[in-house]
């Protein structure tokens, strides 16, 4: 039975992940600054930054770490970049080095699409040259130099997942648009969007990234891989899409652009559909599923 440490195994993504990955039977260690809901992975809680924790969550025998634990707000990271630098950037080096130490075979980061910067609407690829314009995209694109480095030089397996923007069910405390159109649905909150709402984006299904992430590990894949459904739509037609999934009208309020936020986030997904690795639930049908877990635990 494979051992794997999931990083950030109770946020989103992570609880999702490792819901997966013990139905497959693999054996999951989660650290995280949180506990995770699921009764039966070993536990660590606490700072990664603490190196005993660190040297607690990844010890001897651990098959493969999955990294998920990140600071992930592109925009907050232009006021604090020293501490998005201590949060992704040296974790993600203490991670690999006590990987190296403890003979971890395989490692998974989760990255993003804002290694590359603003390209404008031309389809983002895994041949891109690297230009973040954030604090978060640069620490980014630096975990995965590292990563390579650390596949080159010591033998480690490794894959940067550059996942566009995920959202599913169980994002009740998520702060991003989805979540935020479905508390206004719900009369919790008013919308505020971002300039004049055309800057578009691709929007991936939680279940199918669980998927990606769970056919990598098997796969053994290395290198960069872009994670998105491959068809983006303005910030207005998904407004659009969610007063249609949520029967509600959705008020919104346009305020000024902030910077550091790309106008257009437009992937090519051929890589992934090459691997057979195709996303399944589309963006109306996703909404829906949102909506009805946001009315359940409302």
């Amino acid at each position: 039975m494979a051992k794997i440490l999931v990083t950030g195994g109770a946020g989103f993504i992570g609880h999702a992940l490792v819901k997966r990955l013990l139905e497959k039977g693999f054996e999951v260690t989660v650290a995280d600054l949180k506990p995770s809901r699921h009764s039966s992975v070993q536990q660590i809680v606490g700072d990664l930054l603490d190196p005993q924790i660190l040297k607690t969550s990844l010890r001897p025998g651990t098959d493969a770490v999955v990294h998920l634990a990140a600071f992930t707000s592109v925009l907050k990271s232009l006021s604090i970049p020293y501490h998005v630098y201590e949060t992704n950037l040296k974790m993600t080096m203490d991670l690999l080095e006590q990987s190296r130490q403890v003979g971890v075979r395989q490692f998974l980061l989760a990255s993003s699409n804002a290694v590359v910067g603003n390209v404008g609407s031309v389809p983002i690829h895994e041949e891109m040259v690297l230009k973040p314009l954030t604090p978060y995209g640069a620490t980014k694109a630096a975990c995965e130099m590292l990563l390579t480095t650390y596949q080159h030089a010591y033998g480690i397996q490794g894959a940067s997942l550059r996942m566009t923007n995920v959202y599913g069910t169980g994002m009740m405390n998520k702060d991003s648009m989805i979540p935020r159109l479905m508390r206004t649905a719900l009369g919790q909150a008013p919308v505020y969007i971002y300039g004049n709402g055309e800057q578009v984006r691709d929007y991936i299904f939680l279940d199918d990234v669980v998927e990606i992430f769970l056919m990598t590990i098997e796969q053994g894949l290395n290198g960069p891989l872009t994670v998105g459904f491959g068809r983006s739509v303005s910030v207005n037609a998904l407004v659009d899409m969610a007063r249609k999934a949520t029967g509600t009208p959705i008020p919104v309020d346009y305020v000024d652009p902030k910077p550091g936020e790309m106008p257009a986030v437009v992937v090519d997904t051929g890589k992934l559909q090459s691997l057979g690795l195709t996303p399944r639930v589309d963006l109306p049908e996703g909404l829906k599923l949102v909506w009805e877990d946001f009315k359940h635990f409302s």
